[in-house]
């Protein structure tokens, strides 16, 4: 669909909805406007050439809302999404998608604060669990925790390698009595027994923690 949401009339001629606003020579939308789309969406902002253009605010139908920068019809720039569910995005766009930095604070109370790409958590950022006060600095990947990090909790912190947003490799867990163990996280297989008795006993990697040294920290 274009930048207004286009349908088809009964008649085959492109519905653009209903429109308050400037216009331009060539009778665009140009300037500033209301405008309440085909699919009950409502947008209030700049519009350049009929496109969304500059800052404005798109209401959905179904109860989200985006505040902020457009360009030529696309989230680009900096902007907010309050979605459905009560979760909300502050940052960064790149043609409709999360891209750069940008915070997103989720339904049950975790944030995540740190670099984007495509959607996805990618690069350098802090997510912090609500519920246990634990948090993880580090590199992700496509939204996995991924090669070096840090996992921090309430009395101590393991320092190592991740992988698909496991510990993996070689680590060491520092505890605040002063104490360190150094080691390796290896996959092992785990035997799963299913809820329903029809179902069949299956196997999952898992991360094994051993230990290779104990040491006190200077």
């Amino acid at each position: 669909m274009s930048s207004d949401e286009e349908s088809i009339d009964d008649e085959g001629m492109p519905n653009l909805g209903e429109y308050e606003g400037d216009r331009n020579e060539a009778e665009e939308r140009h300037g500033k406007g209301k405008a309440k789309l085909p699919n009950g969406d409502e947008y209030e902002g700049e519009y350049s050439h009929g496109k969304r253009h500059g800052e404005g605010i798109y209401k959905f139908q179904g109860g989200g809302k985006y505040i902020g920068s457009y360009v030529n019809g696309v989230k680009h720039g900096e902007g907010t999404f309050l979605y459905p569910d009560g979760s909300k995005y502050e940052g960064y766009w790149a043609n409709d998608v999360k891209q750069g930095r940008g915070k997103y604070t989720y339904v049950n109370g975790d944030t995540y604060e740190g670099e984007w790409a495509d959607n996805q958590r990618h690069g350098q950022g802090v997510y912090n669990y609500a519920a246990t006060g634990s948090k993880y600095e580090g590199l992700w990947m496509q939204g996995k925790m991924e090669q070096a990090g840090e996992l921090i909790h309430a009395n101590h912190r393991y320092v190592g390698g991740f992988a698909q947003s496991q510990p993996s490799g070689k680590g060491k867990y520092i505890f605040d009595n002063g104490c360190q163990l150094r080691g390796n996280y290896e996959l092992v297989e785990v035997l799963v027994e299913p809820d329903n008795e029809e179902e069949e006993t299956f196997t999952v990697l898992e991360p094994k923690w051993r230990v290779e040294e104990l040491s006190a920290i200077d």
